[in-house]
């Protein structure tokens, strides 16, 4: 029986805002423990949350960029559950009133577009960390978390296979950080990623039984998880077993999954509207500033690439999936005017680098002045495609301009006709045999003589005047 996956995803995301949801405390990470906390966000009695306007701005900005339609009137309420990092009893979060709902994110898919729909985006705060002691049957809470502000987007079980899942994960991390109202560190927990997953032999319009994956720290993980979990209920089901409803975890040193816990019902969290805050109310004057202030996106920016500067989909995919690597492109073509040879130096020798430094683009010693004055020195022939090879690898390290490299090495290029035709013809005379075979019908030889031609002059010689100048020359009888 053929089986497809039915795949969901849950993905919180951590709003770039200085301060929490509700209190004044840091949102900085790596603080020593509990010391970004306050009687707020530790649930002491009495006092009061307050709510941060920006966060209200921040997840209005993402709904607008997903398609979502921002309710007039959301309500934060409580989802009560009890765990040790969670000091009130109790999560703020969003229930039946959300800020936004109805949305999608477009995907490419096999040349076409699939449209995988949004469900809702609400807001909500963070909880503790718990951090186990390995030694000791201790653990320890650490509450820095606590009220850091998060947006949940919830999608629809859309999603048939796990390269489109993780395909549909970037494309929300880029959108949010493009935006740049979320860092988008998986490793930091500002991206996290739980997904729903069941099968369904083709055809069938019911879904199975799904199980919930946690514990996916990297869109590798994500899809590598989903990929164990689809093998896994298709034996389960074709051995004559039963999927049942429970939450598991992925383990990324033995690369499958564990049951955590049954889910055999819904939880009850017992949600109840906040009596401490208000509802926010967004009016159409509120939804039009917002929206005045939004970027351009990935996708239009991927659509103007291709439109403005004649390039390949592939390098403006790559060079628009980061929005720091898509401006320093747009600025090196802007001083040299040249779009794909740019692009090809960028998703060439400069990524290379940077991937090798594990660096991001904004940290790159190469600034976009220097990689377009060394394109336009290519193009005026000063130096060859081989040395800029050498001198871009000198401007990396150096951070040095390429007119410094190539003054401090000696490495102008040999445009003289005059200086050519004497190299080129003592080589012809150094080699006599090879001239004979040449004349005689021998023509790949000639990669020989361009080869004695750059040997001779130090590799300085202009490629393109040397093969016209050996063509005349060793024609001649």
């Amino acid at each position: 029986m053929d089986f497809e996956a039915v795949i969901g995803l849950e993905v919180h995301a951590q709003m770039l805002t200085d301060t929490k949801i509700f209190c004044n405390c840091s949102t900085k990470f790596g603080a020593a423990p509990n010391s970004h906390t306050c009687p707020v966000c530790l649930g002491m009695p009495g006092v009061l949350p307050v709510l941060n306007k920006k966060v209200v701005e921040y997840a209005m900005k993402m709904a607008l960029a997903i398609n979502c339609t921002i309710n007039k009137s959301c309500e934060f309420a409580r989802k009560n559950y009890f765990y040790p990092d969670l000091p009130k009893g109790y999560q703020i979060s969003q229930y039946a009133q959300p800020l936004a709902e109805h949305g999608y994110v477009l995907l490419d898919t096999n040349g076409e577009q699939k449209k995988i729909g949004i469900i809702r985006i609400h807001m909500e705060e963070d909880a503790g960390k718990l951090l186990h002691d390995e030694h000791n049957p201790v653990s320890y809470v650490d509450l820095n978390r606590t009220g850091v502000p998060l947006i949940e987007i919830v999608s629809e079980p859309d999603m048939r296979s796990p390269e489109e899942a993780a395909d549909y994960l970037k494309r929300l991390h880029e959108i949010l950080v493009y935006l740049e109202i979320c860092d988008g560190n998986m490793e930091e927990g500002s991206f996290r990623c739980d997904a729903n997953v069941s099968i369904r032999p083709k055809g069938q319009k019911e879904f199975g039984t799904r199980t919930e994956l946690k514990n996916m720290n990297s869109f590798r993980n994500v899809q590598r998880a989903l990929e164990y979990e689809i093998k896994r209920q298709q034996y389960l089901v074709e051995n004559g077993g039963t999927v049942v409803q429970e939450t598991r975890l992925w383990d990324d040193a033995r690369g499958a999954t564990n049951s955590m816990r049954s889910k055999e019902e819904a939880h009850d969290y017992r949600y109840f509207p906040d009596p401490d805050l208000v509802p926010v109310m967004v009016d159409e004057v509120w939804v039009k500033k917002i929206k005045e202030e939004l970027p351009e996106l990935p996708m239009a920016k991927r659509e103007r690439f291709i439109k403005d500067y004649q390039i390949p989909a592939y390098d403006a995919g790559v060079l628009t999936a980061d929005k720091g690597l898509a401006n320093y492109y747009e600025e090196v073509v802007k001083l040299c005017a040249k779009p794909k040879i740019a692009s090809n130096w960028i998703m060439g020798d400069v990524m290379k680098f940077l991937n090798e430094d594990k660096l991001d683009i904004r940290r790159c010693p190469i600034t976009a002045k220097s990689l377009a004055d060394m394109i336009k020195l290519i193009e005026e022939s000063a130096i060859s495609g081989k040395m800029a090879k050498e001198v871009v690898a000198d401007m990396y390290k150096s951070g040095k301009s390429p007119q410094d490299i190539i003054k401090e090495k000696g490495m102008v290029q040999i445009t003289d006709e005059g200086e050519l035709v004497k190299a080129i013809k003592s080589i012809i005379e150094a080699n006599p045999n090879q001239l004979a075979h040449y004349r005689g019908g021998k023509e790949k030889l000639f990669g020989f003589f361009v080869g004695q031609v750059m040997k001779a002059t130090q590799g300085k010689a202009n490629p393109q005047l040397v093969n016209e100048l050996l063509k005349k020359m060793l024609a001649r009888q």
